[in-house]
């Protein structure tokens, strides 16, 4: 393990990337507006924590009957997930707001869902995004013994059925990342093969302070207003609601049988594309025309655009997605794209298979 190197990637005479980034800013200079969030964002956002709030005094306090409580339950499972796509997310990449402190708050609400943000910043921003579908790096593609999401992992026999259950698996997302992965990070102080950032005092404090409020709040006051049975009815309905979203998102955008999962030359350790090439061919976009879908997941279906432009904000990405087209016909890259989500779930289907099988 001491000896792992990242991957490096190639220097190219002409840079994909700073074309892409030179076009999409002269959109932008020309249209007269800035990358980041604006009032329709804004308004998504305080809409969601509110009715995040709103639901849950309503279940300890009026503790409705009991069909009616599951169901805003399920309601709150989909809003953990809609305020880690929409408010969280973009905050963590400052493309919330033009603002620091604003974007540092949007980020921070990671924190009133469970999770920790310093972990999730070099899990997210620093590795998955720089070294997307990279076997030992992106750590999205980690999932243990149970799935193997990539052709250089180990293969069981159970992965010739991991097309059936990882239904099941990805509901348990929300669940693993609040109790255990955060605490796996925090003690083996390292992300897969990769170690973590030092901590410093303040990343300690917050780290358990979220860890003490969460636990607070989604588990002793509930068990205290509600009592044992319905705490645990309730808390596992909204947390499987909230991991299968939180996961098929994800997957949807790099596991599909479209997707490429590059390999770093052995003697030079250096990717086979340089950054942008690379992410062109290792995310996937899907149901970019469901206005529905793009509001709900904070626009992750343009998955393509938000890679190759973190700090953007994704009110963004249906315009600048007419750019980075065509400038992948013009390099001769595959765009991946599904037009809708289910045509997206078969293709993340059959990828399960093929690497079950393969």
């Amino acid at each position: 393990m001491s000896q792992f190197a990242i991957p490096k990637f190639p220097s190219t005479v002409k840079s994909l990337h700073a074309d892409l980034k030179s076009r999409v800013q002269k959109y932008f200079d020309e249209q007269g507006i800035n990358s980041t969030g604006n009032p329709t964002l804004f308004t998504k956002a305080i809409i969601m924590v509110i009715a995040l709030v709103v639901i849950y005094i309503h279940l300890l306090v009026w503790t409705p009957v009991w069909y009616l409580a599951i169901g805003e339950c399920i309601l709150l499972g989909g809003l953990v997930a809609g305020i880690g796509f929409n408010v969280m997310h973009d905050g963590s990449h400052g493309s919330f707001s033009t603002n620091k402190w604003v974007n540092r708050i949007a980020a921070s609400s990671i924190s009133l869902l469970g999770a920790n943000h310093f972990m999730w910043n070099m899990k997210h921003n620093m590795l998955h995004h720089s070294f997307t579908n990279i076997d030992g790096v992106d750590d999205d593609i980690e999932i243990g013994i149970l799935m193997r999401m990539a052709p250089t992992q180990k293969k069981y026999k159970m992965h010739r059925f991991q097309h059936f259950y990882f239904w099941f698996l990805y509901m348990l997302l929300y669940v693993f990342w609040i109790f255990f992965t955060d605490y796996k990070k925090y003690f083996s102080q390292k992300i897969g093969n990769v170690p973590l950032k030092k901590m410093n005092m303040n990343d300690h404090i917050e780290f358990w302070s979220v860890k003490v409020y969460h636990a607070a709040v989604f588990i002793v006051l509930p068990i205290l207003a509600v009592g044992w049975v319905s705490w645990v009815v309730g808390f596992f309905t909204m947390s499987l609601v909230a991991g299968f979203v939180l996961s098929i998102v994800f997957q949807l955008a790099h596991t599909v049988e479209d997707t490429v999962f590059p390999i770093a030359d052995i003697a030079t350790n250096k990717l086979p594309d340089e950054f942008a090439a690379h992410q062109i061919k290792t995310t996937a976009n899907f149901a970019t025309r469901n206005k529905l879908v793009s509001w709900l997941v904070g626009g992750l279906n343009f998955q393509i655009e938000h890679h190759l432009f973190p700090k953007v904000s994704h009110v963004h990405y249906p315009a600048i997605s007419e750019i980075v087209k065509n400038v992948c016909r013009e390099y001769q890259l595959q765009y991946i794209e599904y037009p809708t989500m289910r045509k997206a779930v078969v293709a993340h289907v059959r990828f399960l298979r093929a690497m079950g099988r393969s």
